[in-house]
């Protein structure tokens, strides 16, 4: 048999394989990997830094050397327990940085077992020059709807109403693995590398049928550390928009439900104060941080949304002119309120197919 070389990376491409095999460090692959794949490292991370040391600081003979041995001891251990149930037809693909020694080492030794294995040309590199080439040079064709409104308004629950009422939705907040707010990172969650996260929002939009609208939230251009590519962040920028609206005390009692992980952290809570960027003043500050002390949270959640939150909302509503398709009230806290305020975005919704602009036109 003979290793075969592809550089095909489409959705469809890649499932057309029984595995997809990354050889990469796991370190690496932590950073990102293609969608699916399952890491079988050639090297460990401490390998992988002990050969480049010998490569760079002695002698190159012995880095490969020593590098061999590694790769064929860690190979016969995958052959021995994670791929140790693969039959006869089995058909990987597999893939390193650059469909270099790594990726390749590991094939001849699966092609010899008798197995139609295929190498990544280019490697993990190819894959990722057309993850760039499609959120940021290309055109999604997509359109969307934006849930919009002030901090609190349970704009993530109602997307989630909505997708249980059928409705297409992406939800960036769950991709970026933040809240998409100063106080929004969860706990003991960081967030994906920017890489992965455009990954696993590819693969998302991937699964979007262009023929039908998408409900999103409306975010900045950057959730947490996150940056939305520019190729989604064009189609959001022009998305018509529903505003949910709701009391600030409503608002605030929700916030209290909804970080309860952050208010849990007395100090990451005094932490993400400290970095707004209206800063507060000292005698403020101090107020604050009895409100904290005391438990006062829901009064705390209002006093931040009146110096930062609110205001930050009404300054970027006024910098963008998405339609506005209407406005729905309801009490965040209130679940049945939210069910209600999910079948009134729906109608809504549905008034993009009586004429209603689109992202594109």
């Amino acid at each position: 048999m003979t290793v075969q070389v592809t550089q095909d990376v489409t959705p469809a491409a890649l499932a057309r394989f029984d595995m997809v095999i990354d050889v990469r460090s796991p370190g690496e692959f932590a950073q990102d990997h293609l969608p699916g794949a399952v890491n079988l490292p050639v090297l460990t991370d401490a390998e992988r830094a002990e050969v480049g040391t010998i490569y760079v600081q002695d002698s190159r003979f012995k880095a490969r050397r020593l590098g061999a041995a590694h790769v064929a001891r860690n190979v016969a251990r995958h052959l021995e327990e994670a791929l140790s149930d693969r039959e006869g037809g089995f058909a990987p693909l597999i893939y390193c940085w650059r469909g270099g020694m790594r990726s390749n080492s590991m094939a001849i030794i699966l092609d010899q077992v008798g197995w139609r294995t295929t190498v990544l040309d280019g490697g993990y590199r190819t894959y990722r020059r057309a993850v760039t080439a499609r959120l940021y040079d290309q055109d999604l064709g997509l359109d969307f709807i934006l849930l919009d409104g002030h901090t609190g308004s349970a704009k993530t629950e109602v997307l989630g109403l909505m997708a249980q009422r059928g409705f297409q939705t992406l939800d960036l907040e769950g991709l970026a693995r933040h809240r998409g707010s100063l106080f929004g990172g969860f706990a003991g969650r960081p967030q994906p590398t920017q890489k992965l996260f455009e990954t696993e929002l590819l693969q998302a939009l991937d699964a979007l049928d262009p023929a039908r609208p998408v409900i999103a939230e409306a975010e900045s251009s950057k959730i947490g550390d996150r940056m939305v590519p520019p190729a989604l962040w064009t189609r959001l920028a022009l998305a018509p928009r529903i505003e949910l609206s709701a009391g600030r005390p409503e608002r605030a009692r929700y916030l209290v439900e909804a970080y309860g992980d952050m208010i849990a952290d007395h100090a990451a809570l005094g932490a993400a104060i400290d970095r707004m960027p209206v800063q507060p003043s000292r005698e403020r500050r101090v107020l604050w941080q009895s409100m904290i002390d005391a438990g006062n949270f829901a009064e705390l959640a209002e006093a931040v949304m009146a110096l930062h939150y609110d205001p930050a909302y009404d300054r970027s509503s006024r910098k963008h002119d998405r339609p506005l398709l209407g406005e729905v009230s309801l009490d965040p806290t209130d679940p049945a309120s939210r069910a209600a305020a999910a079948d009134s975005v729906a109608r809504l919704a549905a008034t993009l197919d009586d004429g209603v602009p689109r992202g594109d036109s």
